[in-house]
């Protein structure tokens, strides 16, 4: 190795399961049944370090979280360390911690008394003889990028190879990954929660902090104290209607009215009658006088969603009334003239439109003076977490239901799907889990099973990276027991604390021969 303290073990998952002992590969089988286990995600992660600790001697253990916008790491979850409230970070490359989650690269430190770099941050070791320690500390990678750091300490006597001790603690480190990246996501959430009680966003019912959203919240920042017709893109479901709410309540004409019209529901004949109003009498069924929605929106806001459904006859009249600012009603001499405010949304693709001849190109131009585009769902990263327990809580409350929390292997389901649907689908789903949910959480059971059949490849992926690990751990765990008792499925059960049945299914699906282990007997070869 050119680096003490940077051992470069250059293998991979397989070799690195090739070099544990049966007391280490008991350890990772146990922490997979830990993981495979549905309870708060902390909770795991907790006995993870307590395995450590009672079957590796590895004490002190401690898992840190990565800010994924500072690449800060936070101590999280710790085993042997009273953390008391207190909130412990380390910068990028700031002691071994920051090195580990810097560098993307596993420390070893063979005598914890002559490493300068070590903090000791939480005072957990004080009182200790630190020359007695050897400390060692892997990053937690989840799909290419470091989601947390794990170290721990054991007695310097105990370790007999610094790369092997490393090698362990990174397939520790590989099983938890997942947990600790959803585990991330959740105090990320807890934090920004936080952070939205206390400031003052400019679009008060649009949830969601990620960088998307945050180009959304500057935009609305800038235009809407202004006159300027906007225009808002997205897919169905995104929330473009809170998007020109947020800007009517930002703008000068809040106290106006805000009036919103669904193009798509108004059918050709109408439209017109619908947008400028008509006089009694102006057509067959015109029995009284009718306002028209633009005159309703005088000195406030008109909202013209899925204004690209609109037909080309409707197109020329709303372009005449936003280039004069006047119109006049259907059967009427009289003209009226206006003060709107106009923003538009649409999911469709206009400029394709145009081409085609479905859409005015003089409309859209006139329409598209200041576009926003609200981002999908599925580009929105974390938010989907946000939105879900925002929904949880909103539905928990308005139903009469006690759900206080999600279950990790939801959040891992929210996490993978495409959300087609986007806002208003997480927020269907929510609502049917609630009521389906029977005690005070989320379960996977509770999900539409459309959630479960249309799954991103990312996540049958990792599922599969998991599944081999755990296979590997326990091809080595039964291989090893079935060594010691020569063969004998019984006594190895037994050794396991499992049945002869389950050995017996396990045997038969990881193709192991048992007959390789049984001893051969002098008298009786064939035994």
């Amino acid at each position: 190795m050119d680096n003490p303290r940077q051992p470069q073990t250059g293998m991979h998952s397989g070799e690195e399961l090739s070099i544990h002992n049966y007391e280490e590969l008991a350890t990772l089988h146990a922490i997979a049944k830990i993981l495979a286990n549905p309870q708060d995600l902390r909770e795991q992660l907790e006995q993870v370090l307590q395995e450590m600790s009672s079957r590796l001697g590895m004490e002190r253990g401690m898992i840190s979280l990565i800010d994924r916008e500072t690449g800060d790491a936070w101590l999280d979850v710790a085993h042997g360390i009273h953390i008391d409230g207190r909130e412990i970070t380390y910068q990028p490359g700031e002691g071994i911690t920051g090195q580990v989650a810097k560098t993307q690269r596993p420390m070893a430190v063979a005598n914890l008394g002559k490493e300068t770099h070590f903090l000791d941050r939480t005072g957990a070791r004080r009182f200790l003889d630190r020359s007695e320690l050897a400390f060692l500390c892997v990053p937690i990678i989840y799909e290419a990028r470091v989601v947390g750091v794990l170290s721990a300490d054991k007695v310097a006597l105990q370790v007999e190879n610094l790369d092997r001790e490393l090698a362990m603690l990174a397939a520790v480190a590989e099983l938890i990954a997942k947990g600790v990246h959803i585990r991330a996501l959740e105090e990320e959430n807890r934090r920004l929660r936080q952070m939205l009680g206390r400031s003052q966003s400019p679009a008060l019912d649009i949830i969601g902090r990620s960088k998307p959203v945050q180009e959304v919240f500057s935009l609305i920042s800038q235009v809407a104290n202004s006159g300027t017709t906007v225009l808002i893109h997205g897919e169905t479901g995104t929330g473009k209607e809170l998007v020109a709410r947020a800007i009517h309540m930002n703008s000068s004409r809040m106290k106006g009215p805000l009036v919103q019209v669904n193009c798509a529901a108004i059918p050709d004949t109408l439209i017109e009658s619908e947008l400028f109003g008509h006089e009694r009498g102006a057509f067959t069924g015109a029995i009284q006088k009718r306002t028209g929605r633009f005159e309703e929106a005088h000195e406030g806001t008109i909202f013209l969603d899925e204004v690209g459904e609109l037909s080309l006859a409707a197109q020329v009249k709303l372009l005449r009334a936003l280039q004069e600012r006047q119109f006049q009603p259907l059967g009427s001499s009289k003209t009226i003239k206006i003060n709107v405010r106009v923003i538009a949304a649409t999911n469709r693709n206009l400029e394709q439109d145009i081409t085609t001849g479905r859409f005015r190109a003089d409309l859209y131009y006139r329409l598209n003076v200041f576009p926003i585009y609200m981002p999908p769902l599925r580009e929105r990263g974390s938010d989907i977490i946000l939105l879900a327990d925002h929904f949880a809580t909103k539905y928990a409350k308005e139903l009469g239901r006690p759900i206080k929390r999600i279950s990790p292997g939801v959040i891992e389901i929210f996490l993978s799907y495409g959300w087609p649907g986007n806002v208003r689908e997480l927020e269907n789903c929510i609502e049917r889990a609630v009521l389906l949910a029977t005690g005070d959480s989320i379960e996977v059971i509770n999900l539409p099973p459309s959630l479960h059949s249309n799954l991103r490849g990312g996540e049958k992926k990792d599922q599969g990276k998991l599944g081999t690990i755990i296979e590997a751990n326990e091809r080595s765990m039964i291989m090893e027991a079935l060594k010691e008792t020569h063969g004998n499925q019984s006594k190895a059960a037994k050794t396991l604390g499992t049945t002869k049945r389950i050995i017996q299914y396990k045997v038969q699906k990881l193709g192991i021969d048992p007959s390789q282990f049984k001893t051969k007997n002098k008298n009786n070869p064939q035994s």
